[in-house]
């Protein structure tokens, strides 16, 4: 093989014990405090989920509970440690949701097995779907066993101060010229689908990153691959509260959110971790409240009183978002115009260098980010790029 691959990461498997890589991870103290912690919460059963409170695909690392707890770094998976057993389920992160179910019913099944009738299954409510939640309560429906939501999360207490920081960069406003139209615009064609609702919803709770993002044309780098950052926004017919640690705002940011205050297209700006609350304090009223259940968690639904929720797979602002206007379309265009360039120029490269023997796999990643990098308003790749040969 070429020099460019010898690297140290390859696990040889022919030497006795097998040679573990360098990324393997040793889960014997882990598991062991996490027991302790169940202990003391008498919980007979945890399960942790690879996903973050706003249902994100990718994750930041501060949000990698499951790899940090497993050594199992793949983009969707569950765990679940009883006091002396611990269980990793994975899939093939291309399934459908319809199939990941009999998922669920494997690891119910699993844990009627392992936790005797009278027992408690714990998860922390904000890091799981309505529609799981409600997959769980289902499979233990019925068997002497509780579903018990703990909103101090497990694993964060016992990884401690090890724990990745929350993200610090900053959070800025897209230039006009890459938005379709102005956040102004936006809330109003929100609160215009609110008005002609026949449940006439008096607010929009928004839990995807990318739903805050796109309504007030913001952009982070909170997730790798991912230009958001951590959020929520609840949208009424006459305020705006957007829930983001306001220290990250960029001055102009700030600027263009609070230009019109006080008014209804004043943007109010609270504390991220006061959304529970907030909701809380909001649904005391005669109100309701209009939500996407996709995105949302049951740690946040569950705060809502039945009678004042108007359910949705997606949010309005999620299908406003999908639909481009004239100038969005012009924009994606142009772009994938600038990307084409960089995968010619890659072809190119590929067609003089393979024959010399020159590239391997991860040399010609390296090799097409550099060119897209070198492309007019590149931000960066949109996922580490799969590069694969033979």
């Amino acid at each position: 093989p070429p020099a460019a691959s010898a690297r140290n990461d390859v696990r040889d498997c022919s030497v006795d014990p097998p040679y573990l890589p360098p990324t393997a991870t040793n889960t014997t103290a882990r598991l062991a405090a996490l027991r302790d912690a169940m202990r003391a919460h008498g919980v007979h059963a945890y399960i942790v989920p690879s996903t973050d409170a706003h249902m994100s695909e990718y994750i930041a690392e501060r949000d990698a509970r499951l790899g940090w707890l497993t050594g199992f770094t793949g983009s969707a998976g569950t765990s679940v440690v009883t006091q002396d057993k611990a269980a990793l389920w994975t899939d093939s992160r291309y399934w459908t949701q319809a199939e990941r179910q009999p998922w669920i019913k494997s690891i119910g099944l699993w844990i009627l097995e392992a936790v005797p009738v009278g027992g408690n299954i714990s998860l922390d409510p904000f890091l799981f779907s309505i529609d799981t939640w409600n997959s769980y309560s289902q499979a233990l429906h019925g068997s002497g066993r509780t579903l018990l939501p703990i909103e101090t999360n497990l694993v964060d207490q016992v990884w401690g101060d090890q724990r990745p920081p929350p993200a610090s960069g900053e959070i800025y406003s897209l230039p006009a010229a890459f938005t379709g139209s102005s956040w102004q615009e936006k809330v109003a064609g929100i609160r215009q689908q609110m008005e002609q609702h026949v449940r006439r919803p008096t607010a929009v709770l928004l839990s995807g990153l990318e739903e805050t993002a796109w309504l007030f044309n913001l952009r982070g780098d909170d997730i790798p691959y991912n230009p958001v950052f951590y959020s929520y926004t609840l949208l009424t017919n006459s305020t705006i509260s957007l829930f983001v640690d306001e220290s990250r705002l960029a001055a102009a940011a700030r600027q263009s959110l609070q230009a019109s205050c006080p008014g209804p297209l004043c943007v109010e700006l609270q504390q991220y971790g006061q959304v529970g609350a907030h909701l809380r304090r909001y649904t005391q009223d005669n109100v309701t409240v209009w939500l996407g259940t996709e995105y949302t968690t049951y740690g946040l639904y569950s705060i809502i009183p039945q009678e004042k929720l108007l359910e949705d797979s997606y949010s309005p602002v999620m299908l406003a978002k999908a639909v481009k206007n004239a100038k969005e379309q012009e924009l994606l265009r142009a772009a994938h115009v600038r990307d084409a360039v960089a995968v010619i120029q890659y072809l190119l490269w590929l067609e003089k260098m393979v024959p010399q023997g020159q590239v391997d796999e991860f040399s010609g990643a390296q090799h097409i980010d550099m060119l897209r990098q070198a492309q007019e308003h590149s931000r960066g790749p949109s996922f580490q790029s799969i590069s694969a040969s033979g």
